[in-house]
């Protein structure tokens, strides 16, 4: 004989009531964006960072207010360039800097007290630009020309790898050091027949000079730049929860990105001042995640022999690039983007 319970629709209605509000429970409880200091305390933290499309992350953190969210009273501070944000954090200005990989290298090799903490950003975004009337067309042309580059930054790393790839080297042409923001006059007037530009370069260039008369190169030769977050080791040592925090704002501005593209472009967009048709030049060149890749270290180490090859220093071996990284938070927050090998 089958006993069968019938229970009261009041009774269901709880029940499943229970049910909806101890699912809600998990699923929050479960969100790092919740995973707040037991005491609800707010910790400050300050962020130099440069005007590029790099950033676009921490952008989207700050406007999704996911810095709040996660306790973090967070000052984005915009140099005017990436290496100005790193002498920032190095004079106190502020917490973590956002560069490139490459000052770092030049960093690890001055054996500064610095430590990465993620990639927030992979990037191909060089390029190569030359004038046709000045007798380029092809990469070989470039030989007994002037060259246009920024000095000790990851775009004049690419130039020289460009040149040694297509057979040139760096002692075929000269290289003249500017600024990027000097590309465009210099290419216009004549005072360079090629400059190594980022992307964001490109349009004032083609302001000045027709785009039927440049020859454009992607330079990185399939490499890719990372962007970084980085601190003084000591910082580091004495706020891993405001790291931990950072990581775990950092992560959830990923996945809005992941979900969210159009917005978060246009976020980035909004606080560069960015306009619509360089803004369709911008997501294939980037890839938004948090990651500590094994690949950051080797592409350290290539630079850093560069460095050693091509300019005067102290130092006569590569660094090990292990001591200049912090992984523990984001093993934390992030597991599976941690590749490094130990």
């Amino acid at each position: 004989m089958k006993m069968v319970i019938r229970l009261k629709p009041a009774v269901l209605t709880g029940l499943l009531l229970a049910l909806i509000i101890a699912v809600i429970v998990a699923i929050i409880l479960g969100l790092p964006a919740f995973q707040r200091d037991p005491a609800g305390t707010v910790e400050p933290i300050s962020i130099g960072v440069p005007p590029n499309e790099q950033s676009t992350l921490i952008f989207v953190a700050e406007n999704q207010n996911l810095f709040a969210r996660n306790g973090l009273a967070a000052t984005i501070k915009i140099y005017d360039t990436a290496l100005a944000a790193l002498d920032g954090m190095k004079k106190g200005e502020v917490d973590i800097s956002q560069t490139a990989e490459f000052p770092i290298v030049r960093q690890a090799l001055a054996k500064e007290d610095i430590s990465i903490i993620a990639s927030i950003d992979r990037f191909e975004n060089i390029f190569l630009v030359a004038r046709k009337d000045r007798g380029i067309e092809n990469v070989a042309d470039l030989k007994g020309k002037r060259i246009g580059s920024a000095r000790g930054t990851l775009t004049e790393f690419h130039l020289g790898r460009f040149l040694t790839l297509h057979g040139i080297g760096e002692k075929g042409p000269t290289i003249v050091y500017m600024k990027f923001e000097e590309s465009a006059d210099a290419l216009a007037n004549g005072t360079v027949d090629a400059f190594q530009a980022q992307n964001r370069d490109i349009p004032s260039i083609k302001e000045k000079l027709e785009s039927s008369n440049l020859v454009i190169w992607p330079s990185q030769s399939n490499q890719a730049g990372y962007e970084v977050i980085s601190g003084m080791r000591s910082w580091i040592a004495t706020h891993q929860e405001v790291v931990k925090r950072l990581l775990i704002s950092l992560n959830e501005a990923e996945r809005y990105y992941a979900s969210h593209p159009r917005e978060s472009m246009a976020i980035m967009q909004k606080k560069l001042n960015y306009d619509d048709a360089y803004m369709e030049s911008v997501p294939p060149q980037h890839q938004y995640t948090l990651t500590l890749d094994q690949s950051l270290i080797l592409a350290m180490e290539d630079e850093a022999r560069w460095i050693l090859r091509n300019n005067p220093t102290t130092e006569k071996t590569v660094p090990d690039f292990l001591n200049y990284i912090y992984e523990d938070s984001l093993k934390t927050v992030k597991p599976e983007a941690v590749s490094i090998i130990r």
